[in-house]
């Protein structure tokens, strides 16, 4: 089961209603950003609600100014009709602590029109008196029924929104399901902010679900949507575009906010994809992602975008670049590397295949006597140098103890860890990517002094 194949309520609605706020609510996650600046979300949400035993899919979609007609705004307008066409039920979210607007009322307009079932929604109706004000006629917005009171914040009226909510999908033939977890690939899309996220991920979906624009930031907070392709399942995020940390300060806390779940987001994944600009030198940011990413277990695989705006390319292009990078992003040297273009989809095609290669070979288990095989061989050719201290250490053994990633013991004859130079545990990992295909995966080693064994 997919989160496409479940029943699908989509939250329609002004900007600063509340939303994002209910959206989490349902859901019972923080995922949506919260925060008093109107237009917090721009692009959809998804998300999977749990009630009485019983799932359904629910879509967030960006505030809505119909007054505005800057690019962003129209982009939200396309990306909410199509939740509103995707969706079996529509929760339409009004602001019970003010009266109706004229945008409530346009909305309320083109609500109207459609065929798909409409609950009103009266979120921020935490006291008495604001309760109240959804039997008022003047909350009757163009025929549509009463508002439910809700108070998205508190929690007070969500209960009985969910089981209208069920109850519509039901009295349609929408009926919610049974829902275990997911098995699935965890992806994250990550990059500095206009690198092409969005555009290569709708490429990858074969969707324009996420807001693509020449404005940098067009994406703030991270998106997942659940993809079957074959009989595999990939859970794939979309993060805010990174900028540096002086910029985010000055840009104030909704920003860090997004940093901060995107890092969260990259150490949850199983695959993280690292975006460049094929077209820009790698800077500062890319050197920050590069370290978050070889310190978080994850497997990485590099995405190299706008491949076809390098000029003059020849046989050696290639090969030159991945020199450059080695050099540049040294924390990430074994994450393989990928030349596409989003926008034209050259290569895309193949990103889930590697996906697949590099989520195998974090799964990949050495047992004792290849290991030992492998270690009497190493230190045949290579003897152990001298890290801290003054006897030199002896290599007693090696063991895989965990996968995903792949991490080992090594364990010394010694007074202290460092007796170990640093060099030898290099040459051990690339000794052991030599004899393996760890392409895309981290491989942690891990220095242990060998315990005595009292008689």
């Amino acid at each position: 089961m997919t989160s496409n194949n479940l029943p699908t309520v989509a939250l329609i609605g002004r900007t600063n209603v509340g939303k994002s706020t209910l959206f989490n609510r349902m859901i019972e996650q923080s995922k949506a950003l919260v925060s008093a600046t109107a237009g917090t979300t721009r692009d959809r949400n998804d998300g999977e609600c749990l009630w009485r035993g019983k799932t359904i899919r629910v879509v967030d979609t960006g505030g809505l100014d119909v007054n505005k007609r800057d690019e962003i705004e129209k982009n939200i307008l396309i990306q909410s009709e199509l939740a509103m066409k995707e969706a079996d039920v529509i929760l339409f979210v009004v602001d019970l602590k003010n009266p109706p607007l004229p945008s409530d009322l346009e909305l309320a307009s083109k609500l109207w029109k459609t065929k798909t079932p409409i609950i009103v929604v009266g979120n921020k109706a935490e006291k008495a008196a604001e309760r109240r004000r959804a039997h008022q006629p003047d909350w009757r917005l163009r025929g549509l029924p009463a508002p439910i009171a809700v108070s998205a914040t508190q929690g007070s009226g969500v209960g009985d929104l969910l089981d209208l909510v069920y109850e519509k999908l039901n009295e349609i033939g929408k009926h919610p399901v049974d829902y275990t977890e997911l098995d699935a690939t965890r992806v994250a899309v990550i990059g500095k902010p206009n690198v092409g996220k969005s555009t290569l991920l709708n490429a990858l979906l074969g969707t324009d679900r996420f807001i693509t624009s020449s404005i940098a930031h067009t994406t703030r907070e991270p998106n997942d949507v659940l993809l079957h392709i074959g009989d595999k399942n990939y859970l794939i995020y979309d993060t805010a575009g990174m900028r540096k940390h002086a910029r985010i300060n000055q840009a104030g806390g909704l920003e860090k906010m997004a940093v901060d779940k995107n890092e969260w987001v990259i150490r949850q994944s199983d695959v993280s994809l690292l975006v460049l600009d094929a077209t820009e030198p790698i800077g500062s940011q890319e050197k920050h992602l590069a370290g978050i990413l070889g310190d978080s277990g994850a497997g990485v695989i590099i995405i190299v975008n706008k491949w076809d705006l390098v000029q003059d390319k020849d046989v050696s292009t290639m090969n030159d670049y991945r020199k450059y990078l080695a050099g540049e992003l040294p924390f990430i040297t074994w994450a393989p590397i990928m030349f596409v273009s989003a926008k034209t989809k050259q290569r895309t095609s193949t990103i889930f295949k590697m996906i697949d290669d590099v989520g195998h070979n974090r799964s990949i288990q050495l047992d004792m006597k290849e290991l030992d095989g492998f270690l009497r061989e190493a230190l045949r050719t290579h003897l152990p140098s001298l890290g801290k201290g003054k006897n030199p250490p002896k290599v007693m053994g090696l063991k895989q103890v965990s996968t995903k990633p792949p991490k080992f013991d090594l364990t010394l004859k010694a007074q202290r860890t460092d007796a170990l130079h640093p060099s030898y545990l290099r040459f051990i990992e690339n000794r052991l990517r030599e004899l393996h295909d760890f392409r895309g995966t981290p491989i942690n080693i891990k220095v242990r002094i060998a315990t005595a064994v009292s008689k």
